[in-house]
């Protein structure tokens, strides 16, 4: 019976600070022939996300840690080769959480049949994926509504671009910073964003006001820190927050201290939830049929950037810590 050759990426040691290529190892292996109830898939694309940091550490967090010398996992989107399950046949297009490898042989119930004809595949990452899904959940978490004025930060990046799009959709005003001019530039041009700001050019809170003298009503947070702080001074009375990630601290070694004007929290009576896309799983069909609508209308974009080649994956990865993604981050591995 036939073999399939597969490399993979496996986690050679636990990252201190920001990861390196020596925290990553390139393998290969033999697949085992396929059983019964198995399905082959070959792997197009995968996508490489911040959160991914976490796992790399030791200890529990909401997703178990990945395992040393054992290959890493994540979003990929791939096309069935060989199947012995009814569910699939070669040719079809499946997401999974298979991602860091050429190949995986996996069970029906781990795959998610997509639309192949929606071009670029790669979108399944992105603004139609788990990416675009934890934007739309997020907006939803605290009822984004038209009126409202929200700040985004780390706008410029894989769910930060979908949220501002998906804002203004909804009649906001978006306002978002990112790291570099050329970052602003594209959430004005590309995104349509209202207005945006580089962190790095001066202090948040000083930009974050000119940008809204009358302040928000809504902070969407991929970066916590001094940004949060930031946004908690220039919320308005029953203001709310979608507490989504916080990247700047992703590789300190040590915890931060919290925001000094918390006190915010009592004073303006604001609401601050947390979300794990995860949770909303079951509302993935209405999701899709929402914004896959607007995505074939041409209403939102997807903003990504290609890294081509499996070998590529962990500088792809360590990319995301160093501002050199614009939209969502695909490694293409065909």
């Amino acid at each position: 019976m036939k073999k399939t050759a597969s490399r993979e990426i496996r986690l050679a040691s636990r990252p201190s600070g920001i990861p390196t290529p020596a925290n990553f190892t390139l393998a290969q292996t033999e697949l085992k022939p396929l059983q019964d109830e198995e399905v082959l898939v070959r792997n197009l694309f995968m996508s490489v996300d911040p959160y991914m940091r976490g796992r790399m550490n030791e200890g529990k967090s909401y997703v178990p840690p990945f395992e040393l010398g054992k290959p890493l996992d994540g979003g990929a989107v791939g096309e069935v080769v060989e199947s012995r399950a009814k569910e699939f046949k070669p040719g079809d297009v499946v997401t999974s959480s298979f991602g860091w490898r050429e190949y995986v042989i996996a069970s029906p119930k781990d795959l998610h049949t997509v639309n192949s004809k929606i071009q670029p595949l790669s979108v399944y990452l992105g603004a139609l994926g788990m990416t675009g899904m934890t934007a739309w959940v997020g907006l939803n978490l605290v009822e984004v509504k038209a009126g409202d004025v929200i700040y985004i930060s780390g706008a410029a990046g894989a769910v930060g671009s979908m949220a501002g799009q998906l804002a203004k959709l909804r009649g906001c005003r978006v306002i978002g910073s990112a790291g570099s001019n050329e970052k602003v530039k594209f959430l004005k041009e590309k995104c349509g964003f209202d207005a945006a700001f580089n962190y790095k050019t001066g202090p948040v809170v000083k930009q974050l006001a000119e940008a809204a003298p009358d302040g928000i009503d809504v902070y969407f947070d991929n970066v916590g820190g001094e940004t949060l702080e930031a946004a908690l001074s220039a919320l308005r009375v029953h203001g709310r927050i979608i507490a989504c990630g916080g990247i700047s601290g992703y590789n300190e070694e040590q915890p931060r201290p919290g925001p000094s004007n918390l006190f915010y929290m009592i004073g303006k009576r604001l609401t601050m939830k947390g979300m794990i896309v995860r949770d909303w799983i079951d509302r993935q069909g209405e999701f899709e049929k929402e914004v896959g609508g607007y995505f074939r209308d041409g209403k939102i974009k997807n903003m990504e950037t290609v890294v081509n080649g499996i070998d590529k994956a962990a500088d792809a990865f360590i990319g995301l810590f160093l501002g050199k993604n614009v939209g969502k981050m695909v490694v293409k591995l065909v």
